[in-house]
Protein backbone atom coordinates (compact mmCIF):
# COMPACT_ATOMS: atom_id res chain seq x y z
CA UNK A 1 0.00 0.00 0.00
CA UNK A 2 1.30 3.18 -1.38
CA UNK A 3 0.62 6.76 0.57
CA UNK A 4 -2.34 7.67 -2.22
CA UNK A 5 -3.73 4.44 -1.15
CA UNK A 6 -3.75 4.92 2.37
CA UNK A 7 -5.56 8.23 2.19
CA UNK A 8 -7.88 6.83 -0.02
CA UNK A 9 -8.73 3.94 2.55
CA UNK A 10 -8.38 6.38 5.69
CA UNK A 11 -10.88 8.55 3.66
CA UNK A 12 -13.48 5.06 2.45
CA UNK A 13 -12.90 4.25 6.25
CA UNK A 14 -13.74 7.25 7.96
CA UNK A 15 -16.14 8.34 6.11
CA UNK A 16 -13.93 12.29 5.51
CA UNK A 17 -12.79 13.41 1.78
CA UNK A 18 -9.47 12.67 0.54
CA UNK A 19 -8.20 15.98 1.19
CA UNK A 20 -9.43 15.47 4.77
CA UNK A 21 -7.43 12.44 5.41
CA UNK A 22 -4.28 13.45 3.43
CA UNK A 23 -4.07 16.26 5.73
CA UNK A 24 -4.70 13.59 8.81
CA UNK A 25 -1.63 11.45 7.74
CA UNK A 26 0.35 14.89 6.96
CA UNK A 27 -0.15 15.45 10.43
CA UNK A 28 0.37 12.19 12.03
CA UNK A 29 3.90 12.12 9.74
CA UNK A 30 4.83 15.36 11.34
CA UNK A 31 3.78 14.56 14.91
CA UNK A 32 5.95 11.18 15.24
CA UNK A 33 8.60 13.12 13.29
CA UNK A 34 8.68 15.77 15.72
CA UNK A 35 8.92 13.36 18.32
CA UNK A 36 11.34 11.39 17.19
CA UNK A 37 13.94 14.29 16.58
CA UNK A 38 13.14 15.39 20.21
CA UNK A 39 13.71 11.26 21.10
CA UNK A 40 10.46 11.20 23.02
CA UNK A 41 9.32 8.54 20.41
CA UNK A 42 5.29 7.97 20.07
CA UNK A 43 3.82 4.87 22.02
CA UNK A 44 0.38 3.45 20.38
CA UNK A 45 -0.12 0.83 22.87
CA UNK A 46 -1.10 -2.46 20.93
CA UNK A 47 0.26 -1.08 17.67
CA UNK A 48 3.63 -0.10 18.17
CA UNK A 49 6.30 2.31 19.33
CA UNK A 50 8.45 4.61 16.96
CA UNK A 51 11.59 5.46 18.91
CA UNK A 52 15.46 6.16 17.57
CA UNK A 53 18.02 4.59 18.75
CA UNK A 54 21.81 5.69 18.98
CA UNK A 55 24.31 3.74 17.09
CA UNK A 56 28.18 4.27 18.06
CA UNK A 57 30.83 4.88 15.10
CA UNK A 58 32.59 1.64 13.84
CA UNK A 59 35.03 0.81 11.13
CA UNK A 60 33.57 -1.25 8.11
CA UNK A 61 35.51 -2.42 4.97
CA UNK A 62 35.18 -0.93 1.53
CA UNK A 63 33.75 -4.44 -0.02
CA UNK A 64 35.38 -3.39 -3.48
CA UNK A 65 38.93 -2.26 -2.45
CA UNK A 66 39.03 -3.90 1.20
CA UNK A 67 39.92 -0.47 2.45
CA UNK A 68 38.72 0.18 6.29
CA UNK A 69 36.07 3.00 6.22
CA UNK A 70 34.98 5.04 9.36
CA UNK A 71 31.30 4.66 9.64
CA UNK A 72 30.23 8.10 12.00
CA UNK A 73 27.65 7.49 15.05
CA UNK A 74 24.68 8.71 14.12
CA UNK A 75 20.85 8.46 15.18
CA UNK A 76 18.45 5.78 13.32
CA UNK A 77 14.47 5.69 13.85
CA UNK A 78 13.26 2.49 14.75
CA UNK A 79 9.49 0.83 14.69
CA UNK A 80 9.03 -1.81 17.14
CA UNK A 81 5.01 -3.74 16.65
CA UNK A 82 2.93 -3.89 19.48
CA UNK A 83 1.44 -7.55 20.67
CA UNK A 84 -1.74 -6.48 18.66
CA UNK A 85 -0.01 -5.83 15.38
CA UNK A 86 2.29 -8.69 15.49
CA UNK A 87 -0.94 -11.32 16.16
CA UNK A 88 -3.10 -9.56 13.45
CA UNK A 89 -0.17 -10.01 11.06
CA UNK A 90 0.02 -13.89 12.06
CA UNK A 91 -2.97 -15.10 11.73
CA UNK A 92 -3.43 -15.55 15.45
Amino acid sequence: MNRKELVEALGNATGHSRADSDRFVNAFIDVVSKNMKKTDGVRLVGFGTFTVVKRKARFARNPRTGEKIRVPARKSPVFRAGSLLRKAVSGR
